[in-house]
């Protein structure tokens, strides 16, 4: 029986990379499926894309087993709740719609109980981390949220640079990915030697920030790498840091330490495991001090090098991602 993968636009676009695209398409590769495509301002779409997915669903025949990517189903309820009857739907939540930083509080409230809507809809809800799916189960009522986290491909351990002064981060450039949180921890350590490559579509002004606090020449906007120029950006990276305010994840973390990368970072307890530093989201100060001892003290890079090691060797693969993701979507068959 086939299912169908409802998908937004702009998952195969290189000049949008995000942690959501890549998981989508990681799977979608390794199922059997039939992808189903609609392009939209998603999760606030105007009425074209709307109907575009109103006129997806009713095209696909009854009792089939429906997947579909929540930043496309969470914020319609008006449009994909009506076809639960008819169909098996799973929705794949990567992030909780409200969680975007910076929405008015409106806009937050209204995506948030329209998610509530539709996820309780469903007949199978996914998240890819244990907190998320705790988060989700209980701010919406749900009985059940399955875990099926993001797998890993394999990749040679990454040389660095001189083993300290090459700092990498890697996240589209918004507010809920902290680069200001960043730019402002690095300013703190200006006194010492260091770069860092700012890796990411830029959909917020940072450089301002950057020229305020007189980092313009030691923080690179490389704006989005993919393929070989990625994987060049990790291969030379000491240390990977990321300030993000909210992550239901954090696949840029598993890829650095897939690496063998050290990597200091906030909201990503699940990706991170014990393999590096976890901070308090928005603490400006912790980051300096983690990046100033970082910099100063060779044990604790050392340490944190062992630790991001040892974890290299617990994460799981795609393959694997996609048989947790395969044994939900069977469940539903009928």
């Amino acid at each position: 029986m086939t299912v169908h993968f409802v998908l937004p636009g702009g998952v195969d676009d290189p000049a949008s990379p995000s942690g959501g695209n890549a998981y989508d398409r990681q799977v979608a590769r390794r199922l059997a499926v039939r992808e189903v495509v609609v392009p939209g301002a998603w999760p606030q779409p105007g009425s074209g894309a709307r109907a575009a997915l109103d006129l997806a669903l009713r095209g696909i025949e009854d009792d089939a087993v429906v997947l579909l990517d929540g930043l496309v189903a969470c914020g319609v309820p008006d449009v994909v709740v009506p076809h639960a009857d008819r169909l098996r739907l799973a929705v794949l939540v990567h992030l909780p719609l409200a969680d975007e930083t910076g929405l008015p509080p409106a806009v937050a409230s209204r995506l948030d109980a329209a998610e509530r809507e539709c996820l309780r809809a469903a007949r199978a809800v996914v998240a890819t981390s244990p907190s998320a799916a705790r988060r989700l189960a209980e701010h919406h009522g749900l009985a059940q949220v399955h875990v099926v986290p993001p797998g890993t491909d394999p990749a040679p351990m990454a040389t660095g640079t001189d083993g300290a002064s090459r700092l990498l981060c890697v996240a589209s450039i918004t507010p809920r990915k902290g680069h200001d949180v960043l730019v402002r921890a690095l300013a703190s350590v200006a006194d010492l030697p260091w770069t860092c490559a700012f890796v990411g579509s830029q959909r917020w002004p940072v450089g301002e920030l950057i020229t305020r606090h007189g980092l313009a020449g030691r923080v690179e906007l490389t704006g989005p790498l993919h393929g070989p120029a990625l994987d060049r950006a990790y291969a030379t990276a000491d240390l990977v840091v990321l300030a993000s305010l909210a992550e239901t994840y954090g696949m840029v973390v598993t890829e650095a330490l897939a690496r063998g990368v050290p990597v200091v970072a906030s909201a990503v307890p699940d990706a991170l495991g014990a393999g590096g530093v976890l901070l308090p989201p928005g603490d400006v100060a912790a980051f300096g001090r983690a990046l100033r001892r970082w910099l100063t003290d060779d044990e604790w890079r050392r340490d944190l090098r062992g630790r991001a090691a040892r974890r290299r060797g617990e994460l799981s693969t795609w393959d694997e991602t996609a048989a947790g993701l395969a044994g939900v979507l069977a469940s539903l068959r009928p």
